[in-house]
């Protein structure tokens, strides 16, 4: 499952580039060159226009004022469509498609190289282009028409089932069929924005009825999410083949979950109010191209397990790949953050444990003729690894409860209290390619409305 499947001929994640942004040579850096994730910002303290930038370093570059400075004339894909930048989502930019996408990935890469002196010695514009990160407000990314919501990960799967149902953890389609539910678009937020306590329905097993009211079980969900770029018209199907040509790229996703409400409500059909009241996405998405060196074989599969059908399966091996994406969560509560307590790792995981690929899921939601549109966005499920610290949420962390988490301020966790803040983090690394990150998610539980 870990042996890399890419062979690095895209000169843009070669990793000897350098920048004349010289914080994106740190070899730490989320943001190096090799990246160039998409985001939509705005100057903090200012009511002017969002438009879309690229991070680099510890920079964002403003894509609308080199558009309006003529440095995307002649780029193929872009001729007259350029002013997509301009807009305060990504979706005229995915809409585009991917030779759109890569041409504008490989102009950047080439302004932004160490040798390149177009951008680096045009002092007036440099000043105008570059925005510290700390001086950008990051908004979402996308107007999303449609979320949909995966359960792929079947360590999680195997996890929850066994305590719900320990004789049969895994439902006879599990491994058939990549299962999700639709979520709520209008509940989706940027990271760093507050987090309330859901209230709803909840009845104790030894009760005899619900009662309604703040959740008591408040967990998070590690999650990555990717979104649509070009989709498919209403009737038709998007091949497994062709599927990597209609992602944009991925960011994480934290998919709040109120699991007092979820055991109550979820049967007959499944997530609803438990789900619904937020899920959080961090600000960057990163593209395909980027991600390719950290391709893996894949998907997941143990001996005896079925083979997918043919629909879910590519017709060339090279071509079947999962993502070796280290996932992170840290935990700092409201009193960690008193006594100035960094945050704690709770998790660490990788994407590539998966047992469901990004493009199977894609392929499989279009399969029976759903039209998916520039903007929609499809998350993975928790992430949940074959070791108890490499699970994505608290209900397996702490094993509904019953193995507490310590912090280092001597607090206990079962579930979220009001003031936890969760930070998700993601970041790829491999011998022989430029560590890139995803950035990071995060969100502060707020107490419920009264």
């Amino acid at each position: 499952m870990t042996s890399p499947v890419h062979r690095n001929t895209d000169p843009t994640t070669d990793p000897a580039l350098r920048s004349w942004v010289e914080s994106a040579n740190d070899q730490r850096a989320d943001f190096p060159i090799q990246n160039l994730p998409f985001g939509v910002f705005r100057r903090k303290g200012t009511a002017e226009p969002a438009r879309v930038g690229v991070a680099i370093g510890d920079r964002v570059l403003d894509l609308r004022v080199l558009h309006e400075a003529g440095l995307f004339d002649g780029v193929v894909g872009l001729a007259g469509k350029s002013d997509c930048f301009a807009s305060g989502t990504l979706n005229a930019f995915m809409a585009l498609g991917r030779p759109a996408w890569r041409a504008a990935r490989e102009h950047l890469s080439h302004l932004l190289r160490e040798d390149s002196d177009a951008l680096r010695d045009d002092v007036t514009l440099r000043a105008r282009a570059l925005v510290a990160m700390k001086d950008a407000e990051m908004l979402f990314p996308a107007q999303v028409g449609d979320y949909t919501d995966f359960y792929a990960s079947v360590h999680h799967a195997t996890n929850v089932g066994s305590m719900f149902r320990p004789d049969n953890p895994l439902l006879p389609n599990y491994k058939h069929i990549p299962i999700g539910y639709h979520g709520r678009a209008s509940s989706l937020v940027v990271s760093g924005a507050p987090v309330k306590r859901p209230s709803g329905q909840t009845k104790a097993d030894d009760a005899k009825d619900p009662v309604f009211g703040p959740s008591k079980l408040l967990d998070y969900e590690l999650e990555m999410g990717f979104f649509v770029g070009t989709g498919n018209a209403m009737g038709t199907t998007i091949p497994i083949d062709a599927a990597p040509d209609h992602i944009f790229g991925l960011s994480l996703v934290n998919d709040w979950s109120a699991r007092d409400l979820q055991k109550w409500e979820y049967q007959p059909l499944g997530p609803f109010l438990a789900k619904s009241f937020a899920t959080t996405v961090s600000p960057w998405v990163t593209t395909l191209d980027a991600l390719a060196p950290f391709r893996v074989a894949g998907p997941l599969r143990f001996e005896g397990d079925p083979q997918p059908l043919p629909y879910l399966t590519a017709q060339k091996p090279m071509d079947a790949w999962g993502l070796d994406i280290t996932v992170e969560v840290w935990l700092r509560s409201e009193k960690m953050r008193s006594e100035g307590v960094a945050e704690t790792l709770i998790s660490r995981g990788s994407f590539k444990h998966m047992f469901w690929t990004i493009t199977q899921m894609l392929t499989h939601h279009a399969s029976n003729g759903c039209n998916m549109r520039p903007g929609d966005l499809l998350a993975s499920g928790t992430i949940s690894g074959p070791e108890p610290d490499s699970r994505g949420c608290l209900l397996e962390r702490t094993w509904r409860g019953t193995e507490p988490l310590k912090l280092p301020t001597g607090e206990e966790r079962k579930f979220l209290a009001d003031g936890d803040e969760v930070i998700l983090r993601g970041y790829c690394l491999r011998e022989g390619a430029r560590r890139i990150g995803m950035g990071e998610c995060r969100g502060v539980i707020a107490p419920a409305a009264k």
